[in-house]
């Protein structure tokens, strides 16, 4: 398997604790120098992204203000009970966890560079690959350490976010941000509209919150119910049902096995699916389909290979969409296909860069520290720091990464997928180099590649039997400089 085979030449790379001194982790944790320029900057969303891109900012010495719709901050990983009252739709509903969601990494591997994610005394749940309240636990941890919570306006949910141009009409003067707050005001709870002026912008407002639906021939005359797994909590009402999962990627993977808990029949729907595979599992009442070809108003839903089943229930598993709705107006960027763009590096409109950027677009890597590099980029842009290329100069790179994805036959939604060629961490090792900072620990992503290979092999029990105390001591032996 190509995976084992990349897996097999890391970690027989030479085993060497990653070169970071001492020094360099104190420097490391310091504030840069004072920046050419300093901003005053509108970071949308207190997740993972926005905690990092504000204290990135401000070492670099910008003035950042946070704006975070939720009552707390940890974005995504903030589990809410409440589940959307469309069950296909956001609803308002802005949290997509389910309740039995564990990371898909070593928690090692997971954390920012210089803030490790390691198990300690008042760990809720000490598992290598935790659940969700464990990493909420490391967020919240890291804005306390850090002195993030005084700069993030809980319950303000930005709305709107216009170009104010200069005199000549051309340039960049600024940016209006227009947010509602929520307050109680005589023992009511109002919503206010404010605006206020930045001299820059960054988009951190995740993409895990829009649910992208699959395309089903006859589904609307299809009598069952569906949901997406945006809506999904716990399995309860699945129970003595025959149940079709669309999707087999994380969320897929997990839900199919929680529902086959207290289901009659769990069948999963496979976009992809391999030649030769085999349709039955380790579970009983689990079976692996293609795709589905079209739903009927029997209540069968038929596959691709021609079996059907009648079914109660259709989960999909299929993903979101990015959306950015305050900057809707503007069309500074679109949206198409989930490509968000053109941006130059993931991050930066060519036309408008540093002036506004996004941070946390790109998936499948190790996207705390991925989070972190970017953050520093922009930082550094935004202070002089660090020289960005010409407009011209971004726009050819970005058509050219566009040419190139062309060519190799990849859908725009893989867009910033960096998993496509993840072994190499390219686009990681360029962030650094642009930076001045260190690499990605060789630890750390061997841990990754051994974690997403060890999927395929063993998918009931990857997170359970992790064997590799040689990495995890190597990685608690590189951390231990920040403990």
């Amino acid at each position: 398997m190509e995976e084992n085979g990349q897996l097999d030449q890391l970690l027989h790379m030479k085993k060497t604790t990653h070169a970071t001194t001492r020094e360099h982790a104190s420097r490391d944790l310091e504030t840069f120098p004072p920046p050419m320029a300093s901003s005053r900057v509108a970071v949308i969303g207190a997740g993972a992204a926005g905690l990092v891109a504000a204290r990135e900012l401000r070492r670099e010495g910008h003035s950042p203000v946070v704006f975070e719709r939720a009552a707390g901050v940890g974005g995504t990983w903030r589990y809410d009970d409440a589940a959307s009252a469309d069950p296909l739709g956001a609803g308002g509903v802005h949290g997509s966890l389910y309740a039995s969601l564990r990371t898909n990494l070593p928690r090692e591997s997971m954390g920012f560079l210089d803030f490790p994610f390691v198990a300690d005394e008042g760990s809720v749940d000490p598992r290598r690959f935790p659940g969700h309240q464990e990493v909420l636990r490391y967020l919240e941890a890291f804005a306390r350490r850090f002195d993030l919570l005084g700069l993030v306006r809980l319950e303000t949910e930005v709305v709107g976010v216009r170009r104010r141009v200069d005199g000549a009409g051309a340039g960049v003067a600024g940016w209006t941000v227009s947010y509602c707050s929520r307050k109680l005001a005589g023992g009511e709870l109002q919503e206010e509209e404010q605006s206020e002026v930045f001299d820059a912008v960054v988009v951190c407002n995740g993409h895990f919150a829009e649910p992208r639906l699959a395309e089903i021939a006859g589904i609307d005359g299809w009598p069952g119910k569906q949901l997406h797994s945006h809506s999904y909590r716990v399995p309860d009402q699945f129970h003595g049902q025959v149940v079709v999962v669309i999707g087999y990627h994380p969320s897929g993977m997990d839900i199919s096995r929680d529902i086959a808990g207290v289901a009659k029949e769990v069948h999963v729907a496979i976009r992809s699916a391999p030649c030769g595979m085999q349709s039955t599992t380790a579970h009983a009442n689990l079976w692996l389909h293609p795709m589905i070809e079209c739903a009927e108003e029997d209540g069968s839903v038929v596959f691709q290979d021609g079996s059907r089943v009648k079914a109660d229930s259709v989960v999909h598993c299929t993903g979101y969409k990015y959306r950015f709705p305050f900057l809707e107006e503007d069309g500074m960027v679109s949206v198409d296909d989930n490509r968000v763009g053109p941006l130059y590096k993931h991050v930066f409109p060519p036309q408008m860069a540093p002036h506004i950027s996004f941070i946390g677009l790109p998936f499948k890597s190790i996207l705390f520290p991925v989070f972190r590099l970017q953050s520093n980029w922009v930082a550094g842009a935004l202070s002089g720091r660090i020289e960005l290329p010409s407009p011209e100069e971004m726009m050819l790179d970005v058509m050219a990464f566009y040419s190139d994805m062309e060519a190799r036959g990849w859908p725009k939604r893989f867009t910033h997928n960096l998993g496509v060629e993840a072994w190499t961490f390219e686009y990681e090792d360029w962030l650094a180099e642009q930076c001045g900072l260190d690499k990605m620990e060789e630890w750390r992503r061997v841990i990754y590649v051994a974690a997403r290979a060890r999927v395929s092999v063993r998918l009931e029990s990857y997170r359970d039997e992790w064997d590799d105390d040689q990495l995890l001591a190597q990685a608690h032996n590189d951390l231990s400089k920040y403990l």
